[in-house]
């Protein structure tokens, strides 16, 4: 329907009123000023049709901690995150709620505590709020920014394992590796020997009569590198699209013409989230591998289930059963949320993109994940316990006392359920990162 003049600064307020209809826990802060940055930067391009006004007044919501509340859940992906994003743009006219520091106000008040006013929007400035894909790019970055940590993480529990089970660092060897050609193989296999260089523990074992490892200990270049592309791959797509200009229509002030498009479809965003899905579920599967080796006398050739007296104790077979629990529902999780497409309003978004949806889910994925790896690293630095007095590698040694600094050695049973959560944080915030900076996306 065509509106008359008069009514178009009305119908921009009902769009931001009828599309508040998300529902759900609320979006962490640290996600909604990614939201609020990337919607910034669009508008910015000066292809939206909006005031300055409307620009430094979102700048000002970043500059002054304001953070609107943005519920999880509502977005298809298909014409832009509309529900979550109407809600950003109600605090915006004085509506919705937002967080100042620690208060929940509703827009009006927390628009006056940093000085402004409500908005009165004008032709085109409520579309341009709406429509975008900036909730679930911001949520996939965020997502992707995890993930590098957990990675990093899952590298030291491998190398550690591998350390746990003197198992061998001749498939880390560079020759092979180059032959395939797989940069991330390549990188990950790098790590791997730097990790391991010097290690006493290694040393000891250099004719031993095993002739080949398990495949989560030999096999780590290959799965991990393949790991660490889809990783960079994810980051290459989410960049572009975190700088893209995605409402609708878009304005060319150059030609004076107004056009009519699709870049509100979050599809690119879908594909990213998904591939880091992957990824995610991938490092999980790997690390409750040589989480399961190393309880295994069979094949770790450590006392069983990591503890002396295992009939007495049963050492870290729940911990074992807690990270196989995790890995199984990741792989559930995991299905690609890009192919459920559903029709929504009337059959006009006949094919949506489900990217929020996707985005969302990474971080139960990687919640999962942080705790999967806190197991296995847990459960390695105990193996090289039964080594001692020999010592890992310099790298090692400080990662496996970092681990220490949260859980001492286990010497007859304990609830581990305080330490797993320890070393999940640990893995959360970034304590492994170091270990692996050489092969992180730097761009992120």
């Amino acid at each position: 329907m065509r509106i008359g003049e008069p009514e178009l600064r009305k119908l921009q307020e009902n769009i931001v009123r009828s599309h508040a209809a998300g529902v759900g826990e609320d979006l962490g802060d640290e996600v909604v000023r990614l939201v609020i940055l990337m919607k910034l930067m669009a508008l910015a391009r000066g292809h939206s049709g909006v005031r300055l006004e409307l620009v430094e007044t979102l700048a000002a919501l970043l500059e002054h901690g304001v953070c609107p509340r943005i519920p999880a859940k509502g977005s298809a992906g298909a014409s832009g995150d509309l529900a979550p994003l109407a809600h950003l743009a109600g605090v915006l006219i004085g509506e919705s709620e937002a967080r100042v520091g620690t208060e929940l106000l509703s827009g009006d008040e927390a628009l006056r505590r940093i000085g402004l006013e409500p908005m009165r929007l004008a032709p085109k400035e409520g579309l341009a709020l709406l429509n975008g894909t900036q909730v679930s790019t911001a949520l996939a970055l965020a997502a992707a920014f995890r993930a590098e940590n957990v990675l990093a993480a899952a590298l030291v529990a491998g190398a550690i394992s591998t350390d746990a089970i003197k198992g061998s660092d001749v498939p880390f060897d560079p020759r092979i590796h180059e032959l395939r050609g797989h940069h991330g193989q390549i990188a990950v296999a790098g790590v791997l020997r730097d990790l391991m260089h010097g290690s006493e523990i290694r040393a000891s074992h250099l004719d031993c009569d095993r002739v080949q490892d398990p495949y989560s200990v030999r096999c780590q270049p290959q799965v991990m590198g393949a790991c660490l592309d889809n990783l960079r791959h994810a980051a290459a797509l989410l960049e572009t699209e975190a700088n893209a200009v995605t409402d609708n229509p878009l304005v060319f002030p150059d030609s004076g013409e107004v056009l009519s498009g699709g870049n509100f479809h979050a599809e690119p965003v879908a594909f990213a989230a998904d591939i880091l899905a992957l990824a995610v579920a991938e490092i999980g599967s790997l690390s409750e591998r040589r989480t399961a080796l190393l309880v295994d006398p069979h094949l770790s050739r450590l006392p069983a289930f990591l503890v002396h007296d295992s009939g007495l104790n049963s050492g870290f077979m729940m911990a074992g059963i807690t990270a196989a629990a995790l890995t199984s529902e990741n792989k559930g999780l995991a299905h690609p949320a890009s192919v459920d497409s559903i029709p929504t309003s009337a059959n006009q978004e006949d094919h949506v993109s489900m990217a929020t949806h996707g985005a969302r889910r990474l971080h139960d994925m990687l919640d999962n994940l942080e705790h999967i790896v806190a197991i296995e690293l847990l459960a390695a630095v105990q193996g090289i316990e039964f080594h001692r007095p020999a010592r890992s590698s310099g790298a090692l040694e400080e990662a496996i006392s970092a681990v220490r600094r949260i859980s001492p050695p286990y010497t007859e049973d304990r609830s581990l359920a305080g330490e797993i959560n320890g070393v999940a944080t640990l893995i959360a915030t970034g304590g492994f990162r170091d270990y692996a900076a050489a092969v992180l996306v730097s761009s992120l």
